[in-house]
């Protein structure tokens, strides 16, 4: 065993040429891994005959990666395709990711060799991780993300998370109530450590708020609300839109940024255009679109508060990436959500599904005076560097390198 173990890392979501968002927290934790020890990644897509047919209607659709391989901050990333029917057959997902990263795996144990097959999520990328673990007779370790709650729901999948997770030689779990989730279902507790997400407050800090107003056109006077995440259901800046026009006889300058694209899982940009139009909000609701890391900081800047009506999260990285701006947050008590949120200097948490309770918290967070410092302060406590301490070392000792 050499002395730092080399890490394959298998995620069907990771950033590529054609989903540059996609995953973007995965690349985030991992590629910081990469400093310390040798690092690969796999990210297998699901493909399916007539799948360009169906991008037709729907453009976000399982886009492929225009290279099979790219290579990005000097860690070589894959795009192996595996077949998945969509919508139907999900319990086979798993197998056959396996089977469409087994070439692959083979070439790369001959090439550069791997010491650890590191998954992100339980099912499908967890169940096709342990399966190539054995057949590669290398150790197994799988990153609890928060799919795991929804497709838990199905028994199907449901078992095939726990098998997952039973052969797996180690597990992490980005938030304390995720690892309670499957422990419910049947998991056992004892080899699953919670080891949350971080922050990079080299990239993320406040701008000037007036000269970040200026580069968005908003006036010194508004108040400002601000999502970012994909533009899905689950991400719900349709229940923010839905109580703006309560709000607005009390802030009648209020404006809402909302941030983010279509993503995998859909794009109801249209849907919500709609809402914005129905409900008389042109002047205060502005979709900026998706946008880089690194320019973030300009709405978290220009912004009073952060918002995310969420149903369903495993840690959010994006609250202490507002934090790290100065924002507080209001958000739902879903999933990991309250272990993020979890002092009253640092934002309120609100029911899910809970209109009221959502206008009042926004209300009260934009009358509210919230101690910047103490909120900065947070954020550079949770910066990254204690996070990848653990990884690696966790890594290493599995591996047998150190």
């Amino acid at each position: 065993m050499r002395a730092r173990p080399r890490i394959l890392v298998l995620s069907s979501l990771f950033p590529s040429s054609a989903r540059p968002q996609a995953g973007l927290f995965i690349r985030e934790r991992m590629f910081r891994v990469a400093k310390r020890l040798p690092l690969v990644v796999v990210s297998p897509q699901p493909w399916f005959p007539g799948q360009g047919w169906i991008r037709a209607f729907r453009p976000h659709f399982r886009p492929l990666p225009a290279s099979a391989c790219e290579v990005q901050d000097g860690v070589p990333v894959y795009y192996p395709k595996f077949f998945s029917v969509p919508a139907l057959f999900k319990g086979w997902d798993g197998a056959q990711m396996a089977r469409g990263c087994r070439a692959l795996l083979e070439r790369l144990k001959d090439e550069v060799g791997f010491d650890l097959i590191d998954a992100h999520f339980a099912y499908p990328d967890g169940y096709a991780a342990v399966q190539l673990g054995r057949r590669f007779k290398v150790p197994v370790t799988i990153t609890l993300r928060g799919t795991e709650v929804p497709l838990s729901r199905d028994p199907a999948q449901r078992c095939k998370i726990l098998e997952a997770l039973a052969g797996a030689d180690w597990v992490f779990s980005v938030s304390e109530s995720l690892k309670r989730h499957v422990v419910a279902l049947g998991a056992s507790g004892a080899k699953i450590e919670v080891v949350g997400n971080g922050v990079d407050v080299a990239k993320f800090y406040p701008l000037p708020k007036r000269q970040a107003r200026s580069e968005l056109g908003i006036p010194e006077t508004a108040k400002v609300l601000v999502s970012v995440g994909a533009l899905v259901p689950r991400k719900g800046q349709q229940r923010v839109i839905e109580i703006l026009p309560r709000l607005l006889p009390r802030h009648p300058h209020l404006i809402y940024l909302i941030v983010g694209g279509g993503s995998p899982e859909g794009d109801m940009s249209e849907k919500l255009k709609a809402q914005v139009l129905r409900l008389g909000l042109a002047e205060h609701v502005r979709f900026l679109g998706p946008m880089a890391p690194e320019a973030l900081k300009i709405p978290l800047s220009a912004a009073d508060v952060f918002v995310l009506a969420t149903a369903n999260e495993g840690w959010a990285n994006v609250f202490l990436e507002a934090m790290a701006c100065g924002l507080p947050v209001v958000t739902t008590d879903v999933g990991g959500n309250r272990e993020v949120v979890c002092r009253k200097e640092l934002g309120t948490i609100v029911p899910f599904g809970a209109p009221d309770a959502l206008e009042r918290a926004l209300d009260e967070a934009l009358e509210g005076s919230f101690d910047r410092a103490a909120i900065l302060a947070y954020a550079r406590e949770n910066a990254w560097e204690r996070r990848i301490d653990t990884l690696v070392a966790r890594f290493c000792e599995i591996a047998g390198g150190g």
